[in-house]
């Protein structure tokens, strides 16, 4: 596994060869190893009719406060395009009347990734949810009661929105569809895509109350904060935008290309745009979430002690080295009371992808699923799981039976 780590690092560097050299490894080990579909206490949630079903991202939970609805999005088709046009529609799955499937509207701006991201909406979670949607020409967000259907739209789409559901955070998904398929929209073509460095705002602040939009950072105050050479000409974007807990900072990944090499850091902010930390600059992070108001647990390749996961304290430069063996990628969170991580990874050479609790220094595999070769690069289906609210259950989106479905594991059966 390391000299696959190694080799997989020196290769992100060149994209295309990576996806060749990947594709051939992993058929000719599937080839020669022993089948596997599924491993684990694996619950179907959603119908079994050969449609697909999923829920997004890994940092939001589909199930409401009283766990008795779970949100889910039906499509035709998420293997050959990253952001159809299509709409999706938007499910209510009544997991306490044998998982009964009320349809309650669709979305026009999705993605396979992050779907609309539909969402419970705080502080309650129970009978309002958002999600982005595109409607006359422009991106909006919808908050939608799923009792009444009443539905009230605010002019721009959401990204991450506060635990409270007064405040979202927003970027630009077309800028974002181009750089990195599968998280941003295809519906509009990029106003910005001539300009590596676009003198344009690349964070808005939504007040979800009044509907009031405010920029809050452009490309060029990421450049200047502490800047390096190697942004000079670089082509810049932001990424996985993350609101504190408490509503007060949120984090972001900074990300340039120059010359087909990526860097990434994650950069920390109050919600005002002030007080910026760099918190991690050592060229590769990845995915992140906030442990508490003050930590940050990230998958980065950290100069001096290699890739895995670290927790770091916002705005120091204080941090851990977490389960050691394992450096490989994944989509990390913390359970509601924090007493537990989960964790997915990629698929494997024999394409098998896997689903990891961690108790302190214990690490259980509690799920391990076929990963079919349709479901690839930017089209793969990542596991992505997410806690119940009651920190008992893990719902993850897969593919093993065929077409994406959405699951759960229960971790204390």
């Amino acid at each position: 596994m390391l000299i696959e780590q190694l080799i997989n690092n020196q290769l992100n560097n060149f994209p295309t060869i990576k996806k060749v050299v990947k594709r051939g490894y992993q058929l000719l080990m599937y080839l020669i190893s022993p089948k596997t579909k599924s491993l684990g206490n694996i619950v179907r949630i959603s119908p079994n009719d050969g449609a697909e079903y999923f829920f997004g991202y890994y940092d939001k939970s589909p199930w409401d406060a009283l766990g008795k609805y779970m949100l889910c999005m039906k499509a035709k088709n998420t293997w050959s395009e990253v952001a159809p046009l299509v709409p999706v529609d938007l499910l209510l799955i009544d997991i306490r009347s044998n998982n009964f499937v009320k349809k309650i509207g669709n979305s026009h701006s999705w993605n396979v990734q992050q779907g609309c991201m539909l969402q419970w909406l705080g502080p309650h979670f129970d009978k309002q949810v958002i999600y982005n949607d595109f409607r006359e020409g422009h991106f909006c967000s919808i908050i939608l009661s799923v009792e009444s259907g009443e539905e009230r739209v605010i002019d721009c789409p959401v990204y991450s929105v506060s635990i409270d559901g007064t405040t979202a955070l927003s970027l630009d998904f077309t800028r974002l569809h181009r750089l990195r398929k599968g998280y941003g929209y295809a519906n509009l073509d990029e106003m910005t895509k001539d300009k590596k460095l676009p003198d344009a705002t690349c964070i808005w602040k939504i007040d979800l109350k009044s509907g009031a939009i405010i920029p809050l950072l452009k490309y060029e105050d990421l450049v200047s904060f502490e800047f390096r050479k190697e942004m000079e000409g670089a082509e810049h974007k932001v990424n996985h935008l993350m609101i504190s807990p408490n509503g007060k900072r949120f984090m972001v990944l900074h990300r340039w290309f120059n010359n087909h090499r990526k860097y990434s850091r994650l950069v920390t902010c109050n919600m005002d745009g002030t007080e910026m930390y760099n918190l991690s600059d050592d060229d590769m992070v990845s995915h992140c979430y906030w442990k508490n108001d003050e930590e940050i647990l990230a998958f980065e390749n950290k100069h001096g002690s290699g890739p895995g996961y670290y927790l770091m304290k916002d705005k120091t430069r204080e941090y851990k080295h977490l389960w050691k063996e394992l450096c490989v990628d994944g989509h990390p969170s913390y359970s509601p009371d924090g007493k537990l991580v989960v964790t997915d990874s990629y698929p494997d050479r024999t394409r098998i992808a896997s689903i990891r609790i961690m108790r302190d220094n214990q690490i259980e595999v509690v799920a391990r699923v076929f990963a079919p070769f349709r479901y690839d690069n930017d089209t793969r289906c990542d596991l992505h799981p997410r806690w119940s609210r009651d920190g008992t259950k893990i719902c993850f989106d897969a593919a093993f039976e065929g077409h994406r479905g959405l699951y759960v594991v229960d971790i204390n059966a």
